[in-house]
């Protein structure tokens, strides 16, 4: 799959990039009514946004069968008017929550997928929240600040690419900004992620009586075994930035049978998509050589899209972070940022092909980290309530203020005419 399927050319993209920091990374200051306005509403709505994330953490749902939790998350949309659609990209707990007639189009992303056995150990129940929260408070300006606002709702996000899919199906076309935070251990406002793949490695041999015949038999077992020793030696060579690890999906039915069939889940990481195809390269070989060396067959298949780098937005960046620290937190220095990196996600895609920003929103979970039962745990704490509203606050005000800017208005809405322009040069 292509980085930017759907989007605007690569290229193109890393020189607005560049213009973005060169030429007006600053922000103008937004009015003070129309923030005012946002943070009321997102103030008074403080109980129903904990008590949103709380039930949605209390009911854990895997990707793409988050129906209970999609639900939770569209009913405080709709009842505050906004427009529901569900369904969409062909995802059936997909959603857009649409409020507003404006010509700029805000995207808030509401993640609400869990883990296996451990819950929102990523803590999405606080991601989901808190685009609620924000998506309410832009809406009580949306009409003087002449925007649309959109909650969407994006399954999938830890295994299986929701928003890779809703962007190749054009959900986010008219799109001008892309604005979620995620919790984690500590506040980062320029957050870095890695690209990945994930794939499924299935060996092929033949079965055979373990004792009484074995040499009629082809060890797909070992065919796994002798891979994952090359991808361990292979691991002192890697560049800075790749990873890989994975798990032995199974191996074999019984001690007194030869595996027929074995099964490797790994997941590659690199900083960028080059580093990922030159990972894949060197990772392949070593799945080749462990059915080379048993006799066996073996195929490789991706179970999702790759998820590409975060690339965030310079002028969102500088907006947020304004508006976090104003808030009374103390996110890491610029500099400090590139040495969190924080695994992968499909925000990835979105922020290659619309400009976004994925910051991490700090919550007190006692030294753990994300993907940690114990994390699982504080995601439901007074520290993550209030991450809720305070994410919540500083998306609105974000969104605000950059909104305000005539200038980084208008190239926002540039970019969605460059994308709309590209997705029916594509058709054609």
């Amino acid at each position: 799959m292509s980085a930017h399927s759907g989007g605007d050319d690569p290229s193109s993209n890393g020189r607005q990039r560049t213009a973005d920091l060169s030429v007006h990374a600053a922000v103008t200051s937004a009015d003070s009514a129309l923030l005012t306005g946002a943070d009321t509403v997102i103030a008074g709505a403080r109980e129903r946004l904990a008590a949103l994330s709380h039930a949605i953490h209390d009911e854990p749902e895997l990707a793409f069968e988050e129906r209970r939790s999609a639900a939770k998350v569209i009913e405080p949309l709709a009842e505050h008017g906004f427009e529901i659609e569900t369904g969409v990209g062909g995802l059936p707990t997909a959603f857009t929550a649409s409020y507003g007639h404006g010509d700029l189009v805000v995207g808030l992303f509401a993640e609400y997928d869990a883990l296996p056995e451990i819950g929102h150990a990523c803590g999405h129940n606080i991601i989901a929240a808190a685009s609620v929260g924000a998506g309410l408070g832009l809406a009580a300006v949306a009409d003087r600040l002449g925007i649309t606002v959109k909650v969407y709702g994006t399954p999938a996000e830890e295994s299986g690419g929701g928003k890779v899919l809703m962007l190749e199906r054009g959900v986010f076309d008219d799109t001008a900004m892309a604005l979620m935070v995620h919790p984690g251990p500590e506040d980062i406002v320029g957050a870095h992620s890695l690209a990945l793949a994930d794939l499924q490695v299935v060996f092929h041999g033949r079965e055979a009586h373990a004792s009484a015949a074995p040499e009629y038999g082809r060890n797909a077992g070992d065919a796994a075994t002798v891979a994952q020793v090359a991808l361990g030696l292979l691991r002192q060579h890697l560049l800075p930035g790749q990873q890989l690890h994975g798990i032995v999906g199974s191996g074999g039915v019984a001690p007194n049978i030869v595996p027929g069939h074995a099964e490797l889940l790994y997941y590659l990481r690199a900083e960028d998509s080059a580093a990922l195809d030159d990972l894949m390269r060197r990772a392949s070989a070593c799945f080749e050589a462990g059915a080379l060396a048993t006799g066996c067959t073996h195929d490789i298949r991706q179970l999702a899209p790759t998820y590409t780098e975060l690339t965030p937005d310079a002028a969102l960046l500088l907006a947020y972070r304004e508006q976090i620290i104003g808030l009374g937190r103390a996110p890491i220095a610029p500099e400090l940022e590139a040495a969190r990196p924080l695994g992968s996600t499909d925000m990835g895609n979105v922020t290659n092909v619309i400009p976004g920003i994925h910051p991490i929103i700090g919550i007190d979970a006692g030294g753990a980290v994300t993907h940690q039962p114990a994390f699982a745990a504080a995601a439901v704490n007074a520290s993550a309530d209030r991450a809720v509203l305070d994410g919540a606050t500083a998306l609105a005000r974000t969104a605000i203020q950059v909104a305000s800017d005539e200038l980084h208005r208008d190239r926002l809405s540039e970019r969605v005419k460059q994308r709309q322009f590209q997705r029916q040069e594509d058709i054609r």
